[in-house]
């Protein structure tokens, strides 16, 4: 039967908002409920065992308002909690992250691909593992630039600065010849602009977003959860940190005013403020 339920995302702010947009252009007529965790941000410098306790929290919260399947668009989370969730909600699907590293291997002519990602990230078994199976062959430069992240809470601004510190982030990549670039952390999607103006022309930018949403789709219609709505689906959006400057930040990266509600920790559950 057709379930109207929301779907559950979750992300340490608004870099998850990059998959989120492409979730909503897919599935629109679902209703979305969207946590960010700024309380705690940046995720990319957590300890494994912080990210679980985080995320175990996040899920319990959404639960608790009735999801049916839950996407976390954020790598560092999938890469510390992905398969810790999948056994601790066996009954919960569960759409994960990880670095588009097959599809840049792929379409690669030089040989040399990039990635850009957190520190959580890189560290991670599942990056790690990414590489084995779709790198072979392939020679992988990878930077760490949490300062990006900051960036993009802030909005992603237009300037001097900002285009200054995405340049620095990606030169030494430049210089290692890439000719793809994989964006291994969800807000820097909103960073393109600033990417392109410092890669140019010959480096496809590589992000994961459309093949979450898609992947969220398919696990969607595999379990039979599909809204029965033929109307716009609502969101719904809470932070665990300053629901001003959510708003301020949603303005500016999706432009648009949206339901958003504060929301506190409570030792690992998470509930409306």
């Amino acid at each position: 039967m057709p379930d109207p339920r929301p779907i559950g995302l979750l992300d340490s702010g608004v870099g998850g908002l990059s998959v989120l947009r492409d979730v909503r252009r897919l599935l629109p007529t679902e209703h979305l409920l969207y946590v960010g965790d700024q309380a705690h941000l940046p995720y990319g410098t957590r300890t494994r065992d912080e990210l679980r306790g985080f995320v175990v929290g996040i899920t319990r919260f959404l639960l608790a308002q009735g999801i049916k399947m839950l996407v976390i668009p954020c790598n560092s989370a999938s890469a510390a909690a992905l398969q810790y969730l999948r056994a601790t909600f066996p009954d919960l699907p569960i759409v994960g992250m990880e670095p588009a590293i097959k599809p840049a291997a792929e379409n690669t002519k030089t040989g040399v691909i990039g990635v850009i990602t957190t520190q959580a990230t890189f560290q991670g078994e599942l990056f790690a593992s990414v590489l084995d199976r779709f790198a072979q062959g392939i020679r992988v430069e990878t930077q760490v630039c949490p300062e990006l992240v900051l960036l993009a809470e802030a909005g992603a601004p237009h300037t001097p600065e900002a285009h200054q510190a995405v340049a620095a982030c990606v030169a030494p990549l430049q210089a290692a010849g890439i000719d793809q670039l994989v964006l291994g952390c969800t807000h820097f999607p909103f960073l393109e602009d600033h990417l392109r103006a410092a890669l140019g022309p010959a480096v496809q930018i590589v992000d994961p977003g459309p093949a979450v949403a898609r992947q969220t789709r398919r696990v969607l219609l595999a379990n039979g959860l599909e809204t029965p709505r033929r109307d716009d689906g609502h969101i719904t959006y809470y932070t665990s940190g300053n629901p001003l400057q959510f708003r301020t930040a949603l303005r500016a990266l999706l432009c648009e005013d949206g339901d958003v509600r504060p929301a506190v920790w409570e030792g690992l559950s998470l509930r409306a403020g």
